[in-house]
Parts: C-alpha cells; sequence; structure tokens
C-alpha cells in the first residue's frame, strides 16, 4: 500500500507530493508498483546493485527502497540511522534515484552532471535525487558509474568531514 507524505523541496519551500510505501521487503515494494513502473525500477535497481561497494546493503527504508552503510558500521550518525547511500522510489508524478553519495564530493557531483548531460537526456535533478518518468529517460551507465564512483571508506570519509 502507498500512503501520501506532504515533504518540503530544498530551495523553494514548496509542498511536494510523495508517495511512502508501507512494504517490509523490496520485493514487495515491487510487487505493488504498476508494471511499468515496477519494469523501471527493477532495471535501475539491477544497475545498483552491479555496481554497489561492498559493505552497503540495501533494504527498505523511509518507504522506499535504500541503500545504506548498516549501523553496525557506522553506528555514530547524527539521527541514529544508518547512512543513505543511495534510494530508489516511485513517487507521484516520476520514479526517482536517490545519490546521496555523489553530493559529499563537487568533483564526483560535477562529473556526474557532466556524464550525464553527455548523454543528450533531459536532466531533472534536484538536491540528492534523479528524477525520471521512464526508463528511457534515465542513462542507465552514468547512474552506475555514480554507485561505483563513492567506496564506502570515501562515502565514510565524508561523512566523519561534516
Amino acid at each position: 500500500m502507498l500512503r501520501r507524505n506532504g515533504c518540503k523541496s530544498g530551495t523553494t519551500g514548496a509542498t511536494v507530493a510523495r508517495m511512502r510505501s508501507e512494504a517490509a521487503t523490496v520485493d514487495e515494494y515491487l510487487a505493488a508498483l504498476p508494471p511499468d513502473r515496477r519494469d523501471a525500477l527493477s532495471a535501475v535497481r539491477q544497475v545498483i546493485l552491479d555496481n554497489l561497494p561492498a559493505g552497503i546493503t540495501e533494504t527498505m527504508s523511509w518507504g522506499m527502497i535504500t541503500y545504506e552503510v548498516p549501523l553496525t558500521t557506522c553506528p555514530d550518525t547524527y539521527n541514529g540511522q544508518p547512512l543513505a547511500y543511495a534510494a530508489l522510489a516511485s513517487q507521484k508524478n516520476y520514479m526517482a534515484v536517490y545519490l546521496s553519495a555523489i553530493y559529499g564530493s563537487e568533483p564526483v557531483r560535477a562529473r556526474f552532471e557532466d556524464a550525464y548531460r553527455a548523454t543528450g537526456k533531459r536532466m531533472d535533478i534536484g538536491k540528492s535525487c534523479v528524477r525520471f518518468r521512464r526508463l528511457d529517460d534515465l542513462p542507465l551507465d552514468v547512474i552506475g558509474q555514480a554507485i561505483a564512483a563513492v567506496p564506502l571508506d570515501a562515502f565514510l570519509a565524508m561523512h566523519d568531514a561534516t
């Protein structure tokens, strides 16, 4: 079951509709989606899993598929929750892949944005999310490179520096 939550946009303060799943597992989450979204998110999920640095785990948190640093690896977080490395979600009007890791490093973020622009695909990004409506809108190779770009030790160093 999906539940609608309001959230604030980071720059404008406008309220944005968000879909939040109550699914306990990734399989339940995907099964609850319409076929086109299930297929798209499954394809992006596979790219993420194929490129995920060692030590990052896949789970359901915050109502979406998340890729996070377990508390056993990094227990000292600002909110007592595992550090989010990336996430994948179906929102009301789009799908999104959240790339927290690339926003901790200006050079990594710039490389990501340059590689994305070079594909010629329309780039619709927020502070840490890449929004897309169809799988064809998303350059999967660039997403895979972004996921692989920041190994766990570098991600933890970025966390410790902030």
